[in-house]
């Protein structure tokens, strides 16, 4: 028994893809330009992270074209390492600069983040309509968005210092920042990590996969449920059910496609009938 939906397909996003790509290429030659202009580390940092997101955006792209059923969940997960890695890089040079403080125009570094937030809010508007069914999608958005974020903590970080004259701002916003970003990026790291080992799927209960199954007309019992990702955007379910001696199931195996598909979003699934009496019948 099989059901396959692709309405939200990966590769509509090339063009979001591409386009985010290069304006953040753009954005982060200009930023790190002027981060070294006004001696700015959280500009710096912050280059740094938008180069590791153009990266996580290039495998994610990638990822997702050269798989056949969908988006690689290996993809997703050196995305989301391309983002811990960025945030323990911001993490250690703001520590070092609280220690050996240096002066910052805070004007330039207003001026610049305040761009970055444009930019990066933008590229994260192009992935928001897909975030909520591919991994790596979701992925792409939550590191614009967070790109954003921390352009908009970088340009209070500079409005601080102009107003204050402490350049210890400059690195203690950067802190706070990737003590967010780390938060963030901690659920998108563990789903990915579960779905490259197998695992359940983010949001599908497995006990509530088995009841619902259990409550199909006709169904005795359920055993030898297994629910795992295909990929990023499907699922796949094996399942053996027990029901009386009947002439034919096809009326219920229907359903319990109809039913795994409309509310779990399973797509693919091979259940096994067991009959007393009668050969058991599979269905894919």
């Amino acid at each position: 028994m099989s059901g396959h939906s692709h309405s939200h397909d990966h590769s509509s996003f090339g063009r979001a893809f591409a386009l985010g790509i290069a304006l953040n290429i753009a954005f982060v030659v200009v930023e790190a330009v002027y981060g070294f202009y006004a001696n700015s580390m959280a500009l710096l940092s912050d280059a740094g992270h938008n180069l590791s997101d153009v990266l996580g955006l290039v495998v994610a792209w990638a990822g997702g074209m050269m798989a056949k059923a969908g988006s690689s969940p290996l993809a997703a997960l050196i995305n989301a390492l391309f983002l811990l890695v960025a945030v323990g890089a911001i993490g250690a040079e703001a520590v070092r600069r609280l220690f050996h403080p240096s002066a910052t125009d805070g004007a330039t570094v207003m001026i610049v983040a305040g761009i970055g937030i444009l930019i990066n809010g933008a590229t994260a508007l192009l992935f928001a309509r897909g975030r909520h069914y591919d991994i790596n999608i979701r992925g792409a958005y939550l590191h614009m968005a967070a790109d954003a974020a921390v352009s908009a903590a970088v340009v209070v970080a500079g409005l601080l210092i102009l107003w204050t004259g402490r350049q210890w701002i400059d690195p203690a916003i950067s802190l706070a920042v990737a003590a967010v970003i780390l938060w963030g990026s901690f659920a998108l790291f563990r789903e990915s990590v579960g779905m490259s080992l197998m695992g359940v799927p983010s949001g599908i209960a497995l006990e509530e996969v088995e009841a619902a199954l259990a409550r199909m007309p006709g169904v005795e019992t359920v055993h030898d449920l297994h629910v795992w990702s295909l990929s990023t955007t499907e699922t796949a379910l094996t399942a053996h059910i027990v029901v009386p001696e009947v002439d034919s199931t096809d009326q219920l195996l229907e359903g319990a496609r109809k039913m795994l598909h409309d509310r779990f979003a399973i797509e693919h699934c091979t259940i096994q009938v067991e009959r007393v009496h009668l050969d058991d019948t599979r269905c894919r």
